[in-house]
C-alpha cells in the first residue's frame, strides 16, 4: 500500500506539502496540486485509511506544551496558536505537563518518533540542554521562555521588564515591604527566572531587601494563592508584607479572596499585583492591578515562526506588538 512519502517522492515534493494538500490547504500552487493528484492516481493512493492517517500525522501536526490548560493565560494562548495553525493547514496536539518533567519528555519523544512535526513550548520543566538535544528531530520554539544563550527558536515578551515595572509601581505607591509569588523556584535560568530578576532589580534600585519568608515559590492556582494568604497572616502582624507581586492573576485572585473572606481590606491590609490581565480580573470584588500580556499576538507570532521554519521560509517576529502594559486598578 502506497504511503504519503511515496506520493511526495513521486511528485517531487515534501511530505508536508502533500499533507497540506490532503487537508485542503488554500495556499498550494496549481502545478503542485496537479503533481500530487497525478502521483496519487498512479500509485492508487487513498488517504482515507486509519493506518495511513496515523503514518502521515507528523506532516501537519504541531505539538503544544503547557503546564495547565485550566489557567486562562494558557487557554487563550492555545486558542490563538490553534486558530493560526488551522488557517495555514496545520493541526495541533496539546499536552499538559502539570509541572512534570516526565510529561515534557514524552512530548519531546513524540517529536523524535515523528508523531508531531514541531513543538511549541509554552512552559518548561526540564533543562534547556535536554530540550536542545531534541531539536535535530524537528523545530522547537520556546514561547515566553527566554534563554539568550540558546540557539532554539524563541518568541517572548520582555518578562523581566514587566516584572520590574510592576514592582516599581508598588514601590512608587509607597510600599516597601513587598512579597513575591513565582511559578518557579527562583533558580538561575529556571522557570520564571526573568520575572524574578525584574522583581529583584526594582527592590535593589530602591535599597529594599528580599526577605526569605516573603518569597513563595511554585505557586500557580487560586488554591495556591489562598495558601499564600494564610501563610502571610500567620506571620507577626508587624512583620507581614504590605504588598505582594504575583506572577499569575490566579494566585493573586486566591490571595484577594482569602483576605476578603476574613474581613480584611485590599489594598489597605495588603496591596496585590497580578500578571496576565485575565478577563475576570476587572470584575473581582476589588479589581486587580496587573500586567497585561498580548496573548493573541504572541500566539500568532510563535505559530507563524514555527510554520515558516517547517516550510523552509524565513519569518521576522513583529516585536513592536508584543509589549507588556501595566493595568492600574483598585487592588494596588
Amino acid at each position: 500500500m502506497a504511503t504519503i512519502k511515496d506520493v511526495a517522492k513521486k511528485a517531487g515534493l515534501s511530505v508536508s506539502t502533500v499533507s497540506r494538500y490532503l487537508n485542503n490547504h488554500p495556499y498550494i500552487s496549481d502545478d503542485k496540486r496537479d503533481a500530487i493528484k497525478k502521483a496519487m492516481d498512479e500509485l492508487n493512493y487513498s488517504p482515507s485509511s486509519v493506518a495511513t492517517q496515523l503514518r502521515t500525522k507528523k506532516g501537519n501536526t504541531i505539538g503544544i506544551l503547557v503546564s495547565r490548560i485550566t489557567n486562562p493565560y494558557f487557554s487563550y494562548l492555545v486558542d490563538s496558536i490553534e486558530r493560526t495553525a488551522k488557517s495555514k493547514g496545520y493541526n495541533v496536539l496539546i499536552m499538559q505537563t502539570y509541572d512534570d518533567k516526565t510529561s515534557e519528555l514524552h512530548m519531546l519523544e513524540m517529536l523524535k518518533q515523528q508523531f508531531v512535526s514541531a513543538i511549541i513550548m509554552c512552559s518548561m520543566e526540564g533543562s534547556i540542554e535536554t530540550i536542545e538535544n531534541y531539536k535535530k528531530f524537528g523545530p522547537i520554539v520556546l514561547c515566553n521562555e527566554e534563554f539568550p544563550e540558546s540557539d532554539l527558536l524563541q518568541v517572548s515578551t520582555d518578562q523581566e521588564a514587566g516584572s520590574y515595572e510592576a514592582t516599581k509601581y508598588l514601590i512608587d505607591q509607597g510600599y516597601s515591604k513587598i512579597a513575591y509569588c513565582t511559578g518557579g523556584d527562583l533558580t538561575t535560568n529556571g522557570h520564571g527566572s526573568n520575572r524574578a530578576q525584574g522583581f529583584e532589580r526594582a527592590l535593589s534600585e530602591s535599597n529594599l531587601s528580599v526577605k526569605k519568608n516573603w518569597i513563595f515559590p511554585k505557586t500557580h492556582s487560586i488554591a495556591d494563592g489562598r495558601e499564600v494568604a494564610c501563610k502571610i497572616l500567620k506571620q507577626d502582624e508587624n512583620k507581614r508584607p504590605t504588598a505582594i507581586f504575583t506572577s499569575s492573576d490566579e494566585v493573586a485572585t486566591g490571595i484577594l479572596s482569602e483576605y476578603l473572606s476574613r474581613g480584611l481590606k485590599v489594598p489597605e491590609d495588603l496591596a496585590i499585583m497580578g500578571f496576565d490581565n485575565q478577563p475576570s480580573t476587572e470584575i473581582l470584588a476589588v479589581p486587580l492591578t496587573t500586567i497585561q500580556q498580548p496573548v493573541k499576538t504572541l500566539g500568532q507570532e510563535v505559530t507563524n515562526l514555527i510554520i515558516a521554519k517547517l516550510e523552509g521560509q524565513t519569518y521576522e517576529v513583529d516585536y513592536k506588538n508584543l509589549k507588556l502594559e501595566l493595568i492600574k486598578r483598585k487592588s494596588a
